[in-house]
């Protein structure tokens, strides 16, 4: 097995990310030349200032208001010296009010950077304290172990090249974009599951990206993206300091974390499981602080902040609802008789406002509130009334789960065989010294359950990456007590290199050439959308032409990428379930006619194809239409037919 993951190895895109580090490196050498600094913060700066190049200086810019706006709210209750809980929470706290008001015409820019503002002007002080505290502890934290904090920031700094890709992802551009895009283009999203199934599913990840890219005025994914990862390796490395890691053992978790493949391909798309990785960090933080019933500093309200926090992962999916009760059955554990019941409905209350908006809208739109899940219970009649069920992610669920995850990874992700990195074969001794030692024994468990629990109706890989992350704090502090700190670093490391060589088998966009593409071409993001995601040159394209409301269909099932189009985009797969049965009977219908009705049934003008994917069908009715050929991208076609004229 070991064998064989090997010859998996992606050696060519392996060596583009070992000339990708020794540039870093060559960088932060030259930075350090120029101005005395710790390598850690040199080697930040040159990552950071390689995302505004491939991300762009707008979007960085917005989520960077977007960001100060969150620590400013969020201080209200994680309090004005705690910029890491601060952060998450006051993102949980912007999308969750946001929701509410998603078909309100009134998202504008000039509306969300004043409302933006004006909470960064009233917390001020807070924020100055909250900015000043975490430059204090990066500091701190960088001169008790120097060499690992450069580790630690130059695996996160690979790990954030997933960032630069322009938005590629199928999820992405069948689903996630939507919203963002309704909110730029109309000021409002106004959801319709008939057309896209998934409309109404929880959508605090999404609102937080429309946000973004509202301000910005274009696509923000990538910064927004980068800032859950800095959430994120900031929790886990106090959350490591938390269970008895010295600076050095905390150093190491973050760059284990860092170095999972999934990471990277996370932060290339718009999937809940990076926000719900930062997030439920978050909320650990807030259990393990609060052990010991020592009081919280001034300003801090753990109760409300964990509400939040709980609020913000049933927001993102329904499926971190798990990840919800485990972290409050955890805390209510560890408080024992310390329990607030009289505060506890207030707390629900702020639980319900924050998570409750998509499904509230679900339910008064279809009659089911977790739309398009449990439709057997909740039978809605856009519908039939079962469950859906992917069958490709359906393994079986047993004692080797470990390691058939590890290196039969294909069998539980869209991924090459490693791509869900090594850490559960590698440290498996490790995790049992974690859950027997009284030291991590709580964070063991609570991650062990967070990371099999998800897997358990169906065993896809990607649901159980937040729990893989909160176990790693616990697996770096029983490694290094089991073998002592030079050992169990170089075993640490060694893990470490051989994730990262297995970065690009986490996703196909990583694998191919797409980042010498990027990094190769002077408008490498186009270059990149021209060849893996031709479609969207096309819209590009469409949109110099029409702007306006005209509808467009995508005809191959396969590749359903309309939802940058917003309220225009159409589709015949499986998202539209009425078009779908259409596109079936189309495709039995050799003369075209079928076909022509359903395009014309739609009202479409313009039409995307592939040259790979039409059938004969499809194409007499192109040509009994009369479809004329605007562009070509690649496989992917643009069509233009004339619409229908109005009997007067």
């Amino acid at each position: 097995m070991v064998h064989r993951s090997w010859l998996d190895l992606p050696w060519k895109r392996a060596g583009d990310g070992l000339v990708l580090a020794l540039g870093a490196l060559a960088a932060a050498l030259l930075l350090r030349r120029l101005r005395a600094m710790p390598f850690a913060t040199a080697l930040a700066l040159v990552w950071a200032l390689a995302l505004v190049r491939f991300a762009g200086v707008p979007p960085v810019l917005s989520v960077a208001l977007l960001g100060a706006a969150a620590c400013a709210i969020g201080s209200v209750l994680a309090g004005p010296r705690d910029p890491v809980i601060a952060l998450p929470v006051g993102l949980a706290l912007i999308g969750g009010v946001a929701g509410w008001t998603l078909s309100w015409p009134v998202h504008h820019a000039w509306v969300h950077a004043a409302l933006l503002g004006a909470m960064c002007v009233w917390r001020r002080a807070a924020l100055r304290d909250g900015l000043g505290r975490a430059r204090l502890g990066w500091r701190a934290a960088v001169a008790a172990s120097p060499s690992l904090a450069a580790v630690a920031v130059f695996a996160l700094g690979l790990a954030s090249v997933g960032a630069w890709l322009p938005t590629m992802q199928a999820d992405d551009l069948a689903y996630h974009l939507a919203l963002p895009s309704q909110l730029q283009r109309d000021a409002a999203y106004l959801a319709d599951p008939a057309r896209q199934i998934w409309a109404l599913a929880p959508w605090l990840g999404d609102v937080l990206q429309g946000i973004a890219q509202v301000v910005a005025q274009r696509e923000a994914r990538g910064a927004l993206d980068a800032l859950w990862l800095l959430v994120a390796a900031a929790a886990t490395w106090r959350l490591a300091r938390r269970v008895d890691a010295d600076a050095a053992t905390a150093w190491l978790a973050v760059a284990l974390c860092a170095s999972l493949p999934l990471l990277a391909a996370l932060l290339g798309g718009m999937h809940t499981e990076l926000p719900t990785t930062a997030l439920l960090l978050a909320g650990a933080l807030l259990v393990v602080e609060a052990q010991g019933g020592a009081a919280p500093e001034p300003g801090v309200d753990r109760l409300f902040a964990g509400a939040v926090v709980c609020a913000g992962l049933v927001a993102l999916k329904f499926g971190s609802a798990v990840c919800a009760l485990v972290l409050v059955g955890w805390a209510l554990a560890r408080a024992r008789t310390r329990i607030p019941w009289a505060r506890l409905p207030a707390a629900l209350a702020l639980f319900a406002l924050l998570a409750g908006s998509s499904y509230v809208a679900a339910w008064r739109t279809t009659g089911n509130p977790l739309f398009p899940l449990f439709n057997q219970v909740f039978r809605s009649p856009l519908l039939p009334a079962e469950q859906l069920v992917d069958p490709r992610w359906h393994a079986g669920f047993g004692i080797g789960l470990p390691w058939s995850i590890t290196f039969d990874t294909d069998r539980y992700l869209e991924a090459v065989d490693g791509g869900f990195g090594f850490v559960l074969v590698a440290l498996a001794g490790a995790w049992l010294i974690a859950l027997a030692a009284g030291r991590t024994r709580a964070l063991a468990v609570v991650a062990s359950i967070m990371l099999f629990v998800p897997l358990l109706p169906m065993q896809y890989a990607r649901y159980a990456f937040p729990g893989l992350v909160l176990l790693v704090p616990a697996l770096a502090v029983a490694t290094v007590h089991a073998l002592g700190q030079r050992v169990a670093t170089r075993l640490l490391l060694s893990l470490c290199v051989a994730n990262l060589a297995f970065q690009a088998n986490a996703h196909w966009l990583l694998g191919v050439n797409t980042l010498r593409k990027l990094v190769g071409h002077l408008d490498g993001a186009s270059e990149a959308l021209r060849r893996y995601a031709p479609e969207r040159t096309l819209v590009a394209e469409l949109r110099r032409r029409d702007d306006g409301d005209s509808i467009v269909l995508a005809l191959d099932p396969r590749a359903p990428w309309v939802a940058e189009l917003g309220r225009r985009g159409r589709s015949v797969a499986h998202y539209a379930p009425a078009l779908e049965r259409a596109r079936i009977v189309a495709d039995d219908d050799a003369s075209g006619a079928a076909w022509q009705a359903l395009i014309r049934g739609t009202g479409a003008r313009w039409l995307l194809s592939r040259t790979d994917g039409s059938s004969d069908a499809q194409r007499a009715a192109l040509a009994a239409l009369g479809a004329r050929r605007i562009a070509r991208a690649e496989t992917a076609q643009l069509w233009e037919i004339e619409p229908v004229q109005a009997t007067p």
